[in-house]
Formats: C-alpha cells, structure tokens, sequence
C-alpha cells in the first residue's frame, strides 16, 4: 500500500517580524483510511503588500484539511481538490468582510498534494510550487501564476530575464480579492522512491532544481531534510519567509481505473 514519510520546516528568514506562511498536512489514520482517503499536505504564503497575509495563508490550509478529512470516501482526487480551493478561496474572501479586520483586503497562494494509491494530485494558486525528485533529478510540476511567467510563456521574455525582472513577484491568481478563482490540477503516477516538495517563494527563489534535487535526495531522516533546505534557502538570502513540506514515497499501491474508480492490480 501507499507509504510515505514527510517533514516540514519554515522560517521567518532575516528581515521579516512575522511569518505570512502556514502549512498544514492530513494523515490517514489507519490502512483503511490511507485507501479510501490518502494523504494531503498544504503550503500557502500571503501574499505581500495586503493586510493580514498571516490570517488568509493559515484559513487556506485550514480550509482544505479540514474538507479534505471530511470528503467522502473514495471521493475522486482531481475533482475534490479543486472544489476544496474554492471553499478555501470563499473563506479568505469572506474574512476580509469581518468587522475585526475592518474591511482590509487579502490574499494567499497555496500548493496543494493530495495522495492515493500511486497518484498524486496537484492543485494550485499562485507561485507556491511542487517539485518532482525522481532519480536525484528535481522537476517543477507547477507553472507560476505570474506576469513575468505569462510573458515567457508568449515568447516575449526568456527565462534569464524573467528571474532577473523586478516584476517577478507579480501575482496573477491568488486566494482572496475575487470571489472566484481558478485553480491548476496537476496528476503524476509516483514510484517507490519519489520526493516531493512543496515550498514558497522564499525557497524557490534562492535555490536552483539541481540543489533542492541534492539536499532531498540524501539518505537522511526527512525532518532532517526539510530543516536543512529551509536553513539553507535563509542561507542564500533570507529576504522573505520560508516553507518546505519534503514527502518522500517509500511503496505505492499500484491500481487500474475503471469508468473513473480504481481497482487493484493482480499481484
């Protein structure tokens, strides 16, 4: 069956008072569970330049554990995780219209995992992303939700000038100022052996594919691993909070689809 072991680390970094950032993680209680549920895990940042980043990253991944650990049983993965990150998107809107707030706009990325069997299911927002390790080799799974990306992306900009521009920050999608939002599915067949790392932009930003691909792929303790990249992202830089949930896959459960139901596989 499905078996994973993860950790996670997050830092304020070296100028920021407070940490914007939040994750959040669902683990199945029992083998029953792990089938009919899986596994989730969240990572949100709110967003700089609005009000209360704190407040909207941590309603984010509330919101989706807590659907998550309630959803049906056997509930399809690609559907439920979108329709989840609408209700977190609701509930970051509607906060900003709570007296105690007083009507301050704001906003969040979040990056979303959710595990079953041998599937993983990404969904995001925003620029927070979920990175591949498979063979010690790191691959972005997410696209940012970006200007500069947007702009790559038409062919107007290349990738140097796009990690290089000021504008990189820009955020085209997020959790909060609309009441409607669209999120990016994303689904991978895992393998014993695969990693996964969910981090913000304060990670991401300071470390290239290569060097997340080594400190991940190191035969050590996975909480170990996650502190070690955080520490090392704060190293580089430090400029903006930082988070990491490291997932690595030790057995999957291999199973077929039949009419959008899964099945196991003969031995």
């Amino acid at each position: 069956m499905l078996d994973v072991h993860f950790g996670q680390a997050s830092d304020f970094g070296k100028v920021r008072t407070n940490n914007e950032d939040a994750m959040a993680s669902f683990i199945p209680a029992s083998r029953k569970q792990a089938r009919t549920h899986g596994y989730l895990f969240a990572v949100a940042d709110g967003v700089g330049g609005m009000d209360f980043g704190e407040v909207a990253s941590a309603t984010a991944v509330k919101v989706m554990v807590e659907g998550f650990s309630r959803a049906p049983s056997g509930t399809m993965l690609p559907t439920l995780l979108p329709r989840l990150i609408e209700q977190a998107n609701s509930a970051v809107h509607d906060c900003s219209l709570r007296p105690e707030y007083q009507g301050k706009r704001m906003a969040s990325t979040l990056v979303t995992c959710a595990l079953r069997h041998d599937q993983a299911v990404i969904c995001h927002v925003g620029d927070s992303r979920c990175y591949l390790v498979r063979n010690g080799v790191a691959r972005q799974v997410t696209q940012d939700h970006t200007w500069v990306n947007e702009q790559r992306k038409l062919g107007l900009i290349s990738a140097s000038e796009m990690a290089g521009s000021e504008a990189r920050h820009v955020i085209l999608r997020s959790l909060g100022p609309e009441m409607f939002v669209s999120p990016d599915t994303n689904v991978l067949t895992l393998l014993a052996g695969d990693i996964l790392v969910l981090c913000t932009d304060g990670l991401h930003d300071e470390m290239s594919e290569t060097l997340i691909a080594g400190i991940v792929s190191q035969k050590k303790d996975i909480q170990e691993i996650a502190a070690e990249l955080v520490a090392r992202a704060v190293e580089i830089d430090g400029n903006d909070n930082t988070t990491a949930q490291v997932i690595r896959v030790r057995s999957v459960e291999q199973v077929g689809m039949y009419r959008g139901r899964p099945y196991r596989l003969p031995a």
